[in-house]
């Protein structure tokens, strides 16, 4: 039985928005739960729309986070394929794209991102493609099973996580693939060039083109499909498909309108405490959208990733129900390529660290990376090592400083390396 004294608002009908709603059914709370999402879907998972669903070897049902009967069951209430177009905060309410006002005690801001748009010419051409939502892969799978067939190219803008799993995913369907990447390796923002220049190699045995230092300038076609891109540096590729994926920007509009504070810098989000608390003690923010203030690894930082909005829905929904909340997880994300499978956890952009070091058989592509400053662990990589990443994240955590060589020597465990484990 629902006690409707108590609304809490869910706006975002992703994986945090589904699993705070679902956290706050397994705390105990009897109020209304209120979900609200832009899409017709129920809500699902976004890492397959890259990798097994977009390959083919995932089914359409495997993405959804619960059976569409599960929320009915659980009394939370859908508004699916819905807007909030206004947030109105001294009256607590929202207004819905159709006109719905709906009352709020509290609200969980959960809107994700959205994909960052090419500002050149040629980009309205209908094989022009981005990849965030569950259409987006559909239409695309579709696309690479033809560009398979008919030995077509597909020119991806953006050699990151996304760009290279698309990559490999359409090099699995036979399509030739061109990366264009300004930088001067794959994922160079976010792993620097040591294990950048591994990822460079992976693709290129598997037949991707790189072209690295330049950036996409115009895209040509005819009667709307699309036939070349040029680069800024004069070079032309030929084409038949093009995927924008140069990263994605927070939706942050519906804060921004309602006077909520914002995170500094390019990275952007709704600025939240370690509670996940917005500016407004009534209004909370998880998953993409939300930026942390503080955290042991600086701030502000915005994480995009999966394990992100997995865990900080149900963080931010104990936090609404007044439990003591310090979301302080170690940023971790994971992908697969071709044959390689890896972990990433930490946060050590270029510039942050000293030193890579790496235990393991790199040229086999079994080993684990660590990103070091000052002798302490800022971030690992494992790949095709599995079952360490607990290991990794407590060395990360604790801040103890390690003898570089003692951590590239596979015969020294892991857990020896770390903080002395609680006897208490």
């Amino acid at each position: 039985m629902v006690d409707a004294h108590r609304t809490f608002v869910i706006v975002g009908g992703g994986l945090a928005g589904s699993k705070a709603a679902e956290a706050l059914r397994a705390e105990g709370f009897t109020g209304r739960v209120i979900l609200i999402g832009d899409e017709r879907d129920h809500p699902y998972e976004r890492p397959p729309l890259s990798k097994g669903y977009l390959a083919g070897s995932d089914e359409r049902e495997s993405v959804f986070v619960h059976e569409p009967a599960w929320y009915a069951g659980a009394d939370i209430e859908l508004h699916l394929g819905q807007t909030v177009v206004r947030l109105d905060r001294p009256a607590k309410r929202l207004e819905l794209g159709d006109g719905t006002r709906l009352n709020y005690d509290k609200l969980l801001l959960a809107t994700g991102a959205e994909p960052r748009r090419l500002d050149i010419p040629g980009t309205s051409l209908a094989s022009v493609h981005h990849l965030r939502r569950i259409a987006h892969a559909d239409r695309l799978r579709g696309r690479l099973t033809a560009l398979g067939q008919e030995n077509g190219h597909l020119v991806i803008a953006g050699a990151g996580w996304i760009g290279l799993e698309v990559a490999a995913a359409a090099r699995e369907y036979g399509a030739e693939v061109t990366v264009v990447e300004p930088e001067p390796t794959p994922l160079h923002s976010v792993l620097g060039p040591e294990m950048g220049t591994l990822f460079a190699d992976l693709h290129q045995e598997h037949g991707v083109r790189f072209h690295f230092g330049a950036r996409l300038a115009k895209i040509t076609g005819a009667d709307g499909m699309v036939q070349s891109v040029r680069t800024d540096d004069g070079d032309e590729h030929p084409a038949h498909d093009v995927l924008a994926a140069i990263g994605a920007a927070p939706r942050t509009s519906l804060a921004e309108a309602a006077g909520l504070e914002l995170a500094p810098g390019p990275s952007g989000g709704v600025a939240v405490d370690s509670a996940l608390r917005t500016s407004d003690p009534d209004v909370y923010a998880a998953g993409d959208v939300a930026s942390l203030r503080e955290t042991p690894w600086g701030g502000p930082l915005r994480v995009e990733h999966w394990a992100n909005a997995l865990n900080s829905g149900p963080a931010a929904a104990r936090s609404m129900l007044g439990r003591d909340v310090v979301y302080d997880r170690v940023p971790y994300f994971f992908s697969d390529q071709y044959d390689v499978g890896m972990e990433f956890s930490g946060y050590a952009p270029p510039g942050t660290y000293d030193q890579v070091v790496c235990r393991g058989d790199v040229a086999k592509r079994e080993f684990i990376a660590f990103w070091l400053r000052d002798d302490r662990v800022l971030a690992g990589l494992n790949v095709n090592v599995w079952d360490v990443t607990a290991a990794v994240q407590d060395l990360i955590r604790s801040g103890t400083p390690v003898d570089p060589q003692t951590l590239a020597d596979p015969d020294v465990p892991l857990p020896d390396l770390g903080p002395a484990p609680d006897k208490g």
